[in-house]
């Protein structure tokens, strides 16, 4: 629970980072200029008065509590990791074509990573592959949609790099990969009764796939899960039928 909170902690640092940079850009986004910096409600000094708060008390948590862990040195690595890549992302790599998305889908296996370090667990190679193309399929979808309703509008600069049929032929690539590792990294479990939710992670991602498709998507994972019962009820069953096959159904 510490660990998800200090992530969460710099994962707002970086946030706050990358809207300070962007607050001109985000104020023509229909959207985004509903942001706290954007809008004026949060001033910029305000901003990086709470990101150095914030960073304050990740520094108190590793000395007075993660002292102790004995990974302590690789955890803090990949918290310098994951926040040199999101600094250099908003100061330029964003614009970037692919690296962008690369960075993007880097945080979600930095955070797997870093889990594994704090709780000192191995993290599976099938493991480590299934979150990276997953998180690929999640950006590109992003991008995907974004490129369709912002291509023309001064909000994102990489979007000029990418095309329709680019992003559409490598997202649905990267769909298939990541069920095939996750259904690799299911058959490692002393659980064979895992393999049964294969069938459950590919009806949500072609869910997902169905709701991106949609004219009206933003495309952002968060928006997309939240807005839909159907695969909110899909991820529940997901979880409960997971915790059930790793501590009672062996």
């Amino acid at each position: 629970m510490l660990g998800f909170i200090i992530f969460s902690l710099l994962s707002s640092i970086v946030y706050i980072i990358n809207d300070i940079k962007d607050i001109e850009k985000d104020r023509k986004h229909p959207i985004k200029k509903n942001r706290p910096i954007a809008n004026g409600s949060v001033s910029i000094r305000k901003a990086i008065i709470i990101a150095v708060m914030l960073l304050l008390i990740i520094t108190f948590v590793y000395i007075f509590i993660y002292t102790k862990c004995s990974n302590v040195k690789l955890s803090i690595i990949f918290l310098l990791i994951y926040l040199i890549l999101n600094i250099a992302y908003s100061f330029g790599l964003k614009n970037k074509p692919i690296i962008d998305i690369i960075i993007l889908a880097s945080g979600f296996v930095l955070r797997i990573l870093y889990g594994g370090a704090i709780i000192d667990v191995e993290i599976s190679s099938w493991l480590y592959l299934t979150i990276f193309s997953g998180s690929f399929y999640l950006g590109l979808g992003k991008r995907r949609n974004e490129y369709k309703r912002y291509q023309d509008k001064n909000t994102r600069n990489v979007l000029k790099f990418y095309s329709k049929d680019f992003l559409d032929k490598n997202l649905y690539m990267c769909m298939a990969l990541t069920i095939c590792f996750y259904a690799l990294w299911a058959k490692e479990f002393e659980s064979k009764l895992m393999l049964w939710t294969v069938p459950i992670v590919m009806i949500m991602a072609m869910r997902y796939s169905l709701n991106i498709e949609k004219d009206e998507s933003e495309g952002d994972p968060t928006e997309i899960i939240l807005k839909d019962k159907i695969l909110i009820v899909l991820g529940i069953l997901y979880l409960i039928l997971v915790f059930m096959y790793i501590y009672f159904l062996k």
